[in-house]
């Protein structure tokens, strides 16, 4: 296991020290001197490489922490301007000066004398951009660069009043683990009635995103962009054909275990039938978890739970706290969401989040924290684009650190009882994300494959799909209206189209690594930190061997898991 994580940005020996990013007019002599410097040889080549790969770490960087600063601020315009700077009169141009280097590169005799084992996964995806390249595409994907974090910008701004107090969306739900039924009613109407009033603007933006993204396929010779989205990103080792089974596993073996914890809930709450806004909630005369009061706190007790884990883990929490790489309070104007932010050329991530004081968030901590080792051992990589590793092993970096750290919990939940609710409600999560998963995948291939529909068809697909897998025995009547748009709650659907089935896939490789982790915990997390440090120098199913488990999300697979989860279910009471 390593033992320091205190990582030094990497040495520039392309750019001057002080250079920083400002416009197209500075950046662009840089990479006029990549395309006009002569290859003679596999040495040069790999000389070349690296200064590419600094120039893309330098702008990468920049371009992140644009994005990180809007969305700590949605509300101070001149932090959206500087991120729709970068992505209107930036970006366009470094993606055409880019096509050409990568030509440069394919044309090179010398790239066939690189080392395969090393450079396969980052040559394969060189050769797939080019053959996505478009220069029409370049100004539609602009656009969309910019609408897309409009999402943000609305959602940022919805919030309700609860106990004439006003809350963000974020620190609203956690009054939906009251033992009191009333205020969890009135929070869920008030929570989903404010949702109501903006969901004519996201259709309208929703419609925007569709009509732009199909046009890019279609520029790229696709039929749809279901099918150019699969190509775009990566998916070598599984087709459409896979989601589809993937769902339909899920249906048959996971929603029905879904739904006897929630028969097991509505018993334990004492109720005749169960609402959506019961789902969360603690009996009377309990007392939702409360496993820490702020951000501050959370960090803290989190580095001691990952120091238990290892000392290492502990160490890149702290590096990121002592140079400021986390934001982590909900607050009204910040984006919704969270996510950890690789930065490559300084190497020390940012993780963001909209913390409120509940286990979700202790969860959600612990799952950015483990993009977060992701990130620590990666950056050693020479090449920044062999730190471009795929969401399949990205999120099974993060849902393994979600089941590693559940022994060490007690740091947050010192009482028994509430350590063993806290396991409970992880366990749950993770049966209850897979039918989630399976919807949203689902209605993405339907959104994607019936280009031009209107908004009432997209709703009439969307209540059938939510409604294949929605728990049977969670009683909605009377609150109909608040599900037949529910689907723009997830930011991903705006944000980062198509990117939802990864989640499903490394879930299922998170259960497979936890059972490994509870037969030998010090060699799987040795495989676990062998695989992350790989980045993407392997394919996938090679990552994944590496971790010790298989890449897989089969029906026998799923089914397998189940199975293990049910005895898992059982030692804590479930």
């Amino acid at each position: 296991m390593p033992s320091d994580a205190n990582i030094q940005p990497a040495k520039r020996l392309f750019l001057p020290e002080q250079f920083e990013v400002t416009t197209w007019e500075a950046i662009a002599p840089y990479f006029t001197t990549l395309i006009d410097t002569s290859i003679e040889s596999k040495e040069q080549l790999e000389s070349w490489l690296q200064q590419w790969s600094e120039l893309e770490a330098v702008i990468s960087e920049d371009a992140c922490w644009r994005q990180i600063r809007m969305t700590c601020d949605t509300t101070d315009p001149a932090l959206e301007e500087a991120f729709n700077y970068f992505c209107l009169e930036i970006e366009p141009k470094l993606k055409s000066y880019t096509n050409t280097l990568q030509q440069k590169l394919v044309a090179s005799p010398f790239t066939k004398l690189l080392d395969q084992e090393v450079y396969f996964p980052f040559l394969r995806q060189v050769e797939n951009a080019l053959s996505l390249y478009r220069e029409e595409n370049v100004a539609l994907e602009a656009q969309l660069s910019v609408l897309q974090q409009q999402y943000g910008v609305i959602s940022s701004k919805m919030t309700v009043v609860v106990k004439e107090q006003t809350y963000t969306l974020q620190q609203a739900a956690k009054f939906l683990q009251e033992p009191d039924r009333e205020l969890r009613k009135n929070v869920f109407t008030a929570v989903n009635e404010r949702r109501l009033e903006d969901r004519k603007v996201l259709d309208e933006l929703f419609d925007q995103l569709l009509a732009l993204r199909h046009q890019v396929a279609l520029n790229a010779g696709f039929d749809n962009y279901r099918d150019y989205k699969f190509k775009a990103l990566g998916r070598f080792d599984y087709t459409p054909e896979d989601c589809y089974q993937f769902h339909e596993a899920i249906k048959k073996h996971i929603l029905p275990l879904q739904e006897r914890l929630l028969e097991h809930r509505r018993k334990h709450l004492g109720l005749s039938e169960l609402k959506p806004y019961d789902v969360d909630a603690v009996a009377e005369g309990e007392q939702p978890l409360k496993p820490f009061h702020n951000g501050q706190e959370m960090l803290e007790k989190s580095i001691q739970v990952f120091n238990q884990l290892g000392p290492y883990f502990g160490e890149c929490l702290l590096v990121m706290q002592q140079k400021k790489r986390l934001d982590l309070d909900s607050r009204i104007g910040k984006a919704p969401g969270g996510y950890n932010c690789p930065l490559a050329e300084t190497g020390v991530p940012f993780i963001f989040m909209n913390a409120v004081g509940t286990i979700n968030d202790v969860i959600t901590m612990m799952h950015e924290g483990g993009h977060a080792i992701h990130s620590f051992q990666s950056h050693h990589l020479p090449l920044s684009s062999f730190k471009e590793y795929p969401m399949e092993i990205a999120e099974l970096a993060s849902m393994s650190m979600e089941l590693f750290s559940m022994d060490y919990w007690e740091t947050f939940l010192p009482d028994a009882d509430d350590l063993l609710k806290a396991k409970q409600e992880e366990l749950e999560r993770v049966i209850d994300v897979l039918p989630w998963i399976a919807t949203i995948d689902k209605f993405q291939h339907w959104l994607y494959t019936h280009p031009g529909h209107s908004v009432a068809a997209r709703t009439d697909a969307w209540k059938a799909i939510f409604n294949e897998f929605a728990p049977a025995n969670i009683d909605r009547s009377g609150l109909e209206p608040y599900f037949e748009a529910n689907w723009q709650k997830q930011l991903h659907l705006f944000e980062v189209p198509f990117y939802y089935i990864e989640y499903g896939i490394a879930q299922l490789g998170a259960v497979a690594m936890w059972r490994q982790y509870k037969g030998n915990k010090e060699e799987t997390l040795e495989r676990y930190l062998n695989a992350l440090s790989l980045g993407y120098t392997k394919t996938l199913p090679q990552l994944y061997e590496t971790a010790g488990i298989k890449f897989s999300f089969d029906a026998d697979y799923i089914k397998e898991l189940k199975a293990f989860m049910e005895l898992e279910l059982t030692k804590v009471g479930l």
